[in-house]
């Protein structure tokens, strides 16, 4: 009670919403199908007139049997179609989910907590510093230019490979930027040359997505451009400013 009390003074000043029971009374409530915030003060009276006069009788009450009247309660709160949507969507979001169910499920809940926030944490910390470049290709029929993973139908043109990284350029990752784009670039010419096909001249890098560079992201772009310059290959960097080509 004196938690729940301290949370919700200092919840105030953050408008965060009120708390007045644990979770397992919480999936009660839900599963009573309240609708409002008043279900907490009949439940607050509820647990008052039980403190005060029903708790001699759950003396001899067998612990197992409290786990069971818990753990009944509890059950319907697990949503195994949203698990689902989270494994088709995002993987890593799910092996979160994961991490906080098996967590709160074999440890306690200040556990379970933890390793959510340290996965996703890491999450954002790989996104960071590991960004997004893929291949783009041209639509059929159309001059719109779309991933060639997400979009099979999508056709690349000879002799021109476009490259689009899909994040800020920072000194983190500016490095990981450079070695990708030059991957990219070989993996592309191997596969030509396999096919006895002509090789790329024109290499364009699409950073319509890139809202931030600092100078070790310059640098390595630079980098970049007397790379390609020793390959003989014409490099154009292609940016979007203010919603105009």
């Amino acid at each position: 009670m004196v938690a729940l009390g301290a949370m919700n003074i200092v919840g105030s000043m953050t408008s965060c919403y009120v708390a007045t029971s644990s979770f397992s009374r919480s999936a009660v409530n839900y599963m009573a199908r309240c609708q409002t915030t008043v279900s907490n003060i009949v439940m607050s009276c509820v647990v008052f007139l039980t403190l005060e006069f029903i708790t001699p009788l759950f003396k001899y009450t067998p612990n197992a049997i409290l786990a069971s009247i818990i753990i009944s309660a509890v059950i319907g709160l697990i949503d195994y179609e949203a698990a689902i949507l989270i494994w088709k969507i995002d993987k890593f979001d799910f092996v979160a989910c994961m991490g906080a169910f098996f967590g709160v499920v074999f440890s306690s809940v200040e556990i379970g907590l933890l390793i959510a926030v340290s996965i996703s944490f890491a999450k954002i910390l790989l996104q960071f510093t590991r960004p997004r470049t893929a291949i783009l290709g041209r639509l059929p029929r159309t001059t719109v230019y779309r991933n060639i993973q997400q979009y099979p139908e999508a056709t690349k043109i000879p002799g021109l490979l476009i490259v689009r990284v899909d994040s800020a350029i920072y000194f983190s990752n500016s490095i990981y930027v450079k070695e990708r784009i030059l991957r990219w670039l070989t993996d592309e010419e191997e596969q030509l040359k396999e096919a006895n096909l002509p090789r790329v001249q024109f290499l364009i890098v699409e950073m319509s997505p890139v809202t931030d560079i600092d100078t070790s992201g310059i640098h390595a772009l630079e980098e970049l451009h007397r790379s390609l310059l020793k390959r003989d290959l014409l490099c154009i960097w292609f940016w979007q400013i203010l919603g105009k080509w």
